[in-house]
């Protein structure tokens, strides 16, 4: 069974597989409307049904409450059409580019503090992976199940793919990648995926705040700008819990030294006494809040923990940020599994 659904404001109609969430037909259709997490926890995909009834699937209640269920709205990554759909939504006009599974090979990994891990991987020699700074890929894993992740390379250095592991105890995959993957291994991703990436028709000033690993794509989107010679002013804000956490801070700071638009601002929220810290201290939103009281001449590009970017997106607009000018990417983790690690 199909169903036709129909994008306002654009009037772009396609048709659906019942099975398939809003968001998956779209990409299959060529439309690109956003999303992030696309398993129901950060709220990026939020739209409204003006007309029809879906099945809103499994959602995490912080990104869709109950009165925005009774005003109509839905996540499109995980409502499923039951009728014909009229649904309102942004659409990215950038050209979407369309996944496509690949082989990928572990060329190499490389342990970037006690719980990063970096991933270095090859596609065979007659691919290459088209993407957007900022993107991420999805691993396709032999149960079923996907474990998605950032790319941290800019897409002209696309030679490796390189990724950034946080090791979550108990965690299947990461669990795997730390302690039992071999080099060389064979790996099946998807990619890319993502509506958190560079914007180029704009100038305006960049407040970038990441977010632990969500280190990974600012990286991405900063790299990709200097390569391209983008002088856009920068504000590179990094919260971690302790010093250790930062497991890159040598490259930002290079960046702000070589770079005259570039500023990066550690944050730091639980600082050891070893630490011994000089730098900013709190929470890494509440930082870019004391530096700038009016934010409605800058753009946001926020990654790491959906708490964070939820927190974020809110206290950003109430300090002037305009409804659009806020790009994100929540990274969410899967559930620990007791079971012994493995794909």
């Amino acid at each position: 069974m199909t169903h036709q659904i129909t994008i306002q404001p654009s009037g772009h109609s396609y048709q659906a597989k019942a099975y398939e969430t809003v968001l998956e037909s779209a990409i299959e259709a060529g439309f690109n409307i956003p999303y992030g997490c696309r398993n129901g926890a950060c709220g990026s995909c939020k739209g409204t049904v003006l007309s029809g009834e879906v099945d809103h699937g499994d959602y995490a209640s912080s990104a869709l409450s109950d009165a925005d269920k009774a005003a109509g709205k839905a996540l499109f990554c995980c409502a499923r059409p039951l009728t014909d759909l009229t649904i309102e939504c942004r659409e990215i006009n950038s050209g979407v580019i369309p996944p496509r599974i690949l082989p990928a090979r572990v060329e190499r990994k490389e342990q970037l503090s006690h719980d990063v891990m970096a991933l270095f991987l090859k596609l065979p020699s007659s691919e290459r992976l088209q993407f957007m700074a900022g993107q991420y890929v999805e691993f396709l894993l032999k149960d079923g199940k996907r474990r998605a992740f950032s790319l941290a390379n800019a897409p002209h250095a696309d030679n490796l793919l390189e990724l950034h592991l946080r090791l979550i105890p108990g965690g299947q995959f990461t669990e795997y990648v730390f302690n039992e993957m071999p080099d060389k291994a064979i790996l099946r991703i998807e990619a890319p995926f993502g509506s958190f990436y560079y914007r180029s028709d704009s100038e305006k000033p960049m407040v970038m705040v990441a977010g632990g690993t969500g280190f990974a794509p600012i990286k991405a989107i900063i790299e990709h700008m200097i390569h391209n010679d983008i002088k856009r002013k920068v504000t590179l804000y990094w919260g971690a819990r302790a010093l250790e956490d930062l497991y890159m801070p040598a490259l930002a700071q290079a960046w702000a030294e070589t770079h005259p638009n570039i500023e990066f601002i550690p944050v730091l929220s639980d600082a050891l006494p070893q630490d011994n810290w000089q730098g900013r201290s709190g929470l890494v939103h509440q930082a870019v809040l004391d530096d700038f009281s009016d934010l409605s001449g800058v753009e946001v590009y926020c990654c790491g923990a959906p708490a964070m970017v939820e927190v974020a997106h809110a206290s950003f607009a109430q300090a002037g940020l305009p409804e659009g000018a806020f790009y994100s990417d929540a990274f969410n983790y899967a559930k620990p599994v007791p079971s012994a690690p493995g794909v």
